[in-house]
């Protein structure tokens, strides 16, 4: 086990930085499959006789222990080191499929969410933040594109998995066998895919910057160079503040990305232009792309601008492109696709923004456990959102309203929740030096450094 002690993972003279960014890819392209579940659901229901309601407990289930996970497991990332990390997300995620397929060859579902959903979400977590920290040490200059590549892969993965998982289950067969062989088939692959994420990965060394990399950028005034640990973090303000910025912002995007097939042929239905069904799957994966552009996009964009002014622009423009929906959506069709593709990217942006926003307020000390900590936000934003958009669709549909009709409400429930986020941002501050980790002594840190690892 000496291989994933972070000791061996330490760059010798030389090492590239941009071979960390394909590291972490490996890992997030892997676990990014979590959103291609619906892949499997028919199957499931046909070769099980499940409802439509017990065959996306897998995927529910995942996405809650991805939230857990990242939130308690942070501190022992930061501790143990992104190899460590990267292994334990590995042996999870791959051995849910492996307990998902005998769970689908004996007919018992529950083995199928235990190993999905229970196992397989921990590795979703544990992986999703392994690569966040160290991304960060080595794109001193460049934090936000860094974590916008790694993250990118999260939100691209389902692009891959999908067509390959649909073709899978064509050539394997759809009934519980075919779905075992399936399961299995993702575990084996999926491992040998990791893996790669694994011996690639490479920590910088602690003293200095490594030769040959730029320094960091100009400070802005939200750039902190002191420390702050994640239980220091969860007492300021800025911590909680980035939250509510991040629920908003998450909350918005799921509003539309849930319902986007159904809320794009409803606002179409009564006009001369109706979207067909092929159409408004097209329009889905047109959302994907967005999603996916947008992390690296936007991420890469807040190195120039700064965290903050990136995020006003996506809670105020997003606001703005909610109103357009809500006051011209059904008057042009064109209108309304990149109203949405916007809000998409601004989506995507948000997730793949934070970390370096984090990095400016809290510096790299325990970033990956201060990230980890905050996306208890996101498992928040995918109750809240879909909950708004459905909860008042029903009731406008029973108060007789169509088309348009059915979401308005919602979509404005969106523009206020967008304005608290936006609010929120603003009141963003650098964090008093009170939460300051203290400066370590050169004497003390030149003994740790001389001791045998």
């Amino acid at each position: 086990m000496t291989f994933l002690d972070r000791s061996r993972t330490v760059a010798p003279p030389g090492w590239s930085r941009w071979l960390v960014p394909p590291a972490a890819l490996s890992i997030h392209l892997s676990i990014g499959q979590a959103y291609a579940w619906s892949v499997f659901k028919p199957a499931l229901e046909s070769s099980m006789g499940l409802s439509g309601t017990a065959s996306a407990l897998p995927f529910q289930l995942a996405i809650v222990m991805l939230g857990l996970s990242a939130a308690f497991g942070g501190t022992l990332v930061e501790r143990n080191g992104p190899r460590w990390a990267m292994a334990v997300s590995l042996v999870c995620f791959s051995s849910g499929f492996l307990v998902s397929a005998l769970g689908a060859a004996s007919g018992h579902y529950w083995l199928v969410v235990v190993g999905y959903g229970f196992i397989g979400g921990i590795g979703l977590g544990i992986g999703y933040i392994s690569p966040v920290s160290t991304l960060i040490k080595w794109f001193p200059d460049r934090p936000g594109m860094a974590t916008g590549i790694a993250i990118m892969g999260f939100g691209g993965g389902a692009l891959i998995a999908s067509p390959w998982s649909t073709q899978m289950l064509e050539s394997f067969g759809t009934d519980r066998s075919g779905l075992a062989t399936a399961f299995l088939a993702h575990g084996i692959v999926y491992a040998v895919f990791m893996s790669l994420g694994v011996l690639l990965i490479r920590v910088p060394p602690e003293s200095g910057q490594p030769a040959g990399h730029p320094p960091p950028a100009q400070p802005r005034a939200l750039v902190t160079n002191a420390q702050v640990s994640a239980r220091n973090a969860l007492r300021t303000p800025q911590f909680w503040c980035l939250w509510v910025v991040l629920c908003m912002n998450v909350t918005a995007g799921i509003g539309i990305l849930e319902k986007a097939a159904p809320m794009i042929r409803d606002f179409f239905a009564d006009t001369g232009a109706a979207v067909s069904a092929p159409a408004a799957a097209g329009f889905v994966a047109l959302l994907s792309l967005a999603n996916m552009t947008g992390r690296i996009l936007w991420s890469s964009t807040s190195d120039l601008i700064g965290r903050k002014n990136v995020y006003r622009v996506y809670l105020g423009v997003g606001a703005l492109m909610y109103l357009a929906i809500v006051l011209l959506g059904n008057d042009s069709t064109p209108l309304f696709v990149v109203c949405a593709l916007v809000i998409l990217s601004f989506y995507g942006g948000g997730f793949a923004t934070v970390p370096a926003y984090l990095k400016d307020l809290f510096g790299t000390y325990e970033v990956g456990a201060i990230h980890g900590r905050l996306l208890t936000a996101w498992s928040t934003a995918g109750v809240l959102g879909p909950l708004i958009v459905n909860w008042v669709a029903d009731a406008q549909e029973s108060a007789g309203r169509t088309g348009p009709g059915l979401y308005t409400a919602s979509l404005g429930i969106m523009i206020g929740l967008l304005a608290v986020g936006f609010v929120a941002n603003e009141l963003v501050r650098p964090v008093h030096p009170r939460f300051h980790e203290p400066a370590p002594h050169p004497a003390k840190e030149n003994a740790r450094e001389q001791q045998p690892s």
